[in-house]
């Protein structure tokens, strides 16, 4: 009985991330890759992706800091956050990073500095969901 709640709680928790639009099916696809050899797979590549990314924040927030912005970095930095983001299908997140990309490419400063509040917002909410997620299906 508890062992059926169990796996209809995991069920719930990995559908509404889609239904709701954090993932994409880029994360099924790293699922499928997931097998008894390396039963964790998807966990450390998503614990590689946010280290890897928190690095990346970190990178754009010093940027962001220097006047005049260099633009050319910018979209450099949320290229590789973008490219990221869609290795583990972070749906939400990379549709923000290419937000921010356009506001780079219009020299927009104001629309970089919201367009990055949004990104980091939406990469908090992954993350939280996704540790939400890994815990229940432990």
């Amino acid at each position: 009985m508890e062992q059926n709640h169990t796996k209809r709680q995991i069920k719930v928790t990995r559908n509404s991330l889609f239904e709701q639009g954090y993932l994409d099916e880029q994360f099924t696809q790293l699922e499928d890759l997931q097998d008894d050899a390396n039963p964790n797979f998807v966990e450390e590549i998503v614990t590689s992706f946010f280290s890897d990314s928190t690095r990346l924040i970190r990178n754009v927030e010093t940027a962001l800091e220097n006047y005049p912005l260099d633009f050319c970095k910018l979209d450099d930095y949320m290229h590789q956050f973008m490219g990221s983001s869609s290795s583990i299908g972070a749906k939400k997140v990379r549709n923000e990073c290419t937000q921010f990309q356009e506001y780079c490419k219009a020299r927009n400063d104001d629309g970089c500095i919201r367009a990055f509040q949004r990104v980091k917002q939406e990469h908090a909410t992954l993350k939280r969901k996704l540790e939400a997620y890994f815990q229940v299906s432990l």
